[in-house]
Order: C-alpha cells, then structure tokens, then sequence
C-alpha cells in the first residue's frame, strides 16, 4: 500500500489543493481542514458530495445534487431538557409577540421562551431539528423570523416571503420549510426556503385552488394542505416536499371546513378543530404516504379553531384556539380516541403558529 506524508498540500498559486485520484482513507489522528466560506462564496457548479464549511451557518454543509442542494450535516437529538421541544409563538393580544415553549413527553403549562421580531396573529411556523422558523401573519406580513430550539431567547430575522400574507399554511421537511396560500386576495402561492440557510422565500409552485384558513403537515416525503376558504371545503392536496411543483389532489376530509391545525408524526397527517362554520371539536386522519379520504380519530376537549400544534412521533400537543383560550390538549397519532388535557398555557390566546424539533416531517 502506497502512503504520502505530508504536513501542507496545495497547487502552485498556493489557492487551493491538486486533486488526489484513488485515495481512499486519510489515518491521520490529528484533523483535516475542508474548504470554508460564506453561505454566497458556495462555488458555482458544485458536484453531488462536495464538502465544506459554512462560516455564516457555522457548521459543516454539503452538496445533495441540484434538486436538494446544500444540506447542512447535524449531530442533534430532538431532546432538550428530558424530552422533545415545542413552540407556541405570536397569535392574539396579549400573546401577539410571545414565544412559549413545552417539552412534549411530559404534562405542564408552558414557559417563556422569548419574543418574536414583530407582533403578529395567523402566521405559521415550520423548522427542522435544530431551527424554528414563524412566517406571514397579520396585518399583512412578509416576515420570516427563526429561533435555535435548544436556545432560549427573542426570535431573529431570516428572510421574507415571496409575498405579504396571512391565513397561510405551512410544513416542512429537516431541509425545507414550506408556506402555501393565504390572504389578502386568497392566494394559490406555494413558497419554500431551506432552513439552514438565510435568506428570502422562492416559489415552489401552485396549489390546484386558491386557499386562506387551510392547514398543513408533513412526512419527510410529502406535505399535505387541506380545507379552507374562500368557500369552506374538504380537500386535501400534496406536495413532494424535495421537488418543485404544483400541488396535487390527495383526497377529501371528513367535513367541510376552515381553520383547521394539521399535525401528527412521519405515518399519519391529523387535522384539530376547525369551522364548519361554527368551531368544532373534530379530529380526523389520513395516512401520509398513500392517497384517499380521512377518517374520524376521535374529538378534542373542547371545540374550537385556529389551535397551535406542537408534534412528536407518539404525541401531538394542541393548544390555545378560538375565543382565546389556554386549554392544551394531547393525543397519540399512533392510536384513535380522544384528546387528554396536557396543561395551560400562560395566557389565554389563538391565531398562534405551533412548531416543535420532532414533527412529522423530519
């Protein structure tokens, strides 16, 4: 076996390192130093598998090809103090701008976690394991702010929606966050951004109708938005979440209605409450990876709309909705039946986003 020692390797500008053909493993004990840079220093036509550093991100990334692009590579776990994590932000007054957060696995009120960059109601949240975003919202904002799950604190800037809107829904996947429709002048707009990164929303495509007040959730695969207005209705449409592209028809849910709050873990989509047109206490599921109609899983504890939704894969915590409530509910979307009571929250609030480092889509 040929072996190389050397302690600095580079080209004759000395700008960059010659290509090594055939090495397959570097023994050293010590470290090896990949390219670093800003997120816009990426180079221009990467190949599937480069490797570098993102100074901007801190963290390692690399290239998934042209449909993925840039992933960034994680060590993380969804547990944060004993369990997974999830975050109820803005909605109404006196919430408009509060983030409060819940570890799912236990039962409890929320805690304060900080403050959103601007106050807000029906916006919508979305994230991966380690970062939570909170979109839109009214009165009529483009606002995309994050926050870093394991890190108490005020929301910070990340970018903008492709349009001003509010009513909208949102699902993501670990690489990509994804809000669809909205108002004002019901929208069709479907916008994504990849979460690792900063930076303003591009457009994904169009769902089959125009649609405010519907609700979305995910797998990994795909994303899934049902009901809403401007007429109230059943249907539910998807996404492949990797691609770009219009949104297709999935199926119908149980009942025509609006303001639902999707939810559930990487198998099943669950749809909480909703106006038919008066608030409802209704769940109802579909399975994620095939196509067809919902079925009825069982009712919340109260009825109402316009809940927050914190997801793990055998717990979905709701809470808040209408008439500005502080009811938290649970149910396990592996099984049918009624939603438990998890707690309160600290103030009595709906049109809130949910979001948690453990949902469906990861």
């Amino acid at each position: 076996m040929s072996q190389i020692n050397v302690r600095n390797l580079s080209n004759e500008n000395e700008d960059g390192a010659p290509d090594i053909v055939g090495v397959s493993t570097f023994s050293a004990t010590s470290y090896f130093v990949p390219p670093k840079g800003t997120t816009a220093q990426r180079p221009q036509n990467p190949q599937d598998g480069d490797l570098r550093f993102n100074t901007d991100t801190a963290s390692l990334e690399y290239f998934r090809g042209d449909t993925l692009n840039w992933s960034q590579i994680e060590m993380t776990s969804p547990d944060l103090n004993g369990g997974a994590r999830g975050l109820i932000g803005g909605g109404t007054a006196p919430g408009a701008n509060t983030i409060e957060y819940i570890t799912i696995s236990t039962l409890g009120d929320t805690t304060d976690f900080g403050d959103l960059t601007t106050s807000r109601r029906t916006l919508q949240g979305c994230g991966s394991r380690t970062r939570g975003l909170f979109g839109g919202g009214y009165a009529t904002s483009d606002v995309i702010d994050y926050v870093t799950y394991s890190i108490l604190g005020n929301a910070i800037d990340f970018g903008n929606l492709t349009s001003a809107r509010f009513h909208i829904s949102s699902c993501s996947s670990q690489t990509r966050g994804i809000w669809a429709g909205g108002e004002p002048g019901i929208s069709d707009t479907i916008d994504y951004v990849t979460i690792s990164s900063t930076g303003n929303a591009a457009d994904f495509g169009n769902l089959p109708a125009a649609r405010a007040y519907g609700s979305g959730l995910a797998s990994s695969v795909r994303g899934l938005f049902a009901g809403g207005t401007p007429t109230l209705n059943n249907g539910i449409d998807y996404i492949t979440i990797a691609t770009t592209g219009d949104a297709a028809d999935f199926g119908d849910l149980t009942t025509t209605k609006g303001a639902a709050t999707g939810g559930g873990n990487s198998t099943r989509g669950l749809w909480f409450g909703g106006v038919t047109p008066s608030a409802t206490n209704n769940i109802e599921y579909v399975t994620i990876a095939t196509l067809g109609n919902a079925a009825d899983f069982g009712d919340l504890t109260v009825a109402r709309s316009y809940t927050s939704v914190c997801d793990a894969p055998t717990r979905c915590v709701i809470g808040g909705g209408t008439g500005d409530t502080d009811v938290i509910d649970y149910v396990d979307p592996t099984s049918t039946g009624n939603a438990i009571d998890f707690g309160n929250m600290t103030t009595d609030r709906d049109y809130a986003a949910g979001i948690s480092n453990a949902h469906g889509g990861l």
